[in-house]
């Protein structure tokens, strides 16, 4: 029995998706430049560019839209039955899983970080069982190495994940589809930080100077981090 399914019927293809989605995140004020006071990721190393999707759920307009896009946007690629269940992983993902799940009208669940420590001590939250076939939902994607760490939670129950889908994608490193296709997982997402410069350059969001850097920046993104960390 197929889900019922309350997406769109039709879509813009992935180009006209990849503008509109990163017109959105900059007016939801998600995307931040900053040149002269590098931010620090969570690796530790220094980036002119931020992006907070969580701030997305506080714009329903957006958000519904947004949610819309990667539904249908995975749907167009692995058909309507592809899957069982889907997952949000902690803490980000868990509200966009929840859309999705809406939306494709299929169960939804998440998954720690880290087992809880104490009760069950489990990773999944809500109900997954073996042979599901499961989407993982993400807000965004860098390297893509926290999906994986959540993909082998997944499989752990004997569901299946082989799919992820986030809103963002870094698109700058290029071991991260590498990363997850050795790992047999395939990459669903809706823009990068080209699609946001532009969208920013034709906004004329930010000076010049600062857009300058950040393409120096997604130019040769280890070199710049590497250039000042020392």
């Amino acid at each position: 029995m197929f889900p019922t399914i309350s997406v769109p019927a039709s879509c813009p293809d992935d180009s006209e998706i990849a503008r509109q989605s990163a017109e959105m995140l900059l007016e939801a004020d998600a995307v931040h430049f900053n040149a002269d006071e590098p931010f620090k990721l969570s690796s530790g190393l220094p980036s002119p560019t931020y992006i907070d999707c969580r701030k997305l759920i506080s714009y329903p307009r957006i958000r519904s839209r947004l949610m819309d896009y990667l539904a249908a946007s995975v749907l167009r690629r692995t058909g309507v039955d592809a899957f069982d269940n889907v997952a949000g992983g902690e803490t980000a993902g868990i509200p966009f899983a929840a859309f999705v799940a809406e939306r494709l009208g299929l169960p939804m669940t998440y998954v720690r970080k880290r087992p809880k420590g104490h009760g069950r001590n489990a990773r999944i939250e809500g109900v997954m069982g073996a042979g599901d076939r499961v989407l993982l939902v993400e807000d965004l994607t860098t390297d893509g190495g926290s999906k994986l760490s959540f993909v082998d939670a997944i499989r752990e129950t004997g569901a299946a994940c082989s799919h992820t889908a986030v809103i963002f994608y870094y698109g700058i490193f290029p071991e991260t589809l590498e990363r997850l296709e050795n790992h047999g997982v395939a990459l669903h997402h809706l823009c990068t930080w080209r699609d946001v410069l532009d969208a920013a350059r034709a906004a004329k969001k930010f000076d010049a100077d600062t857009l300058k850097e950040v393409e120096s920046f997604l130019a040769a993104p280890r070199a710049w981090q590497e250039a000042r960390s020392a």
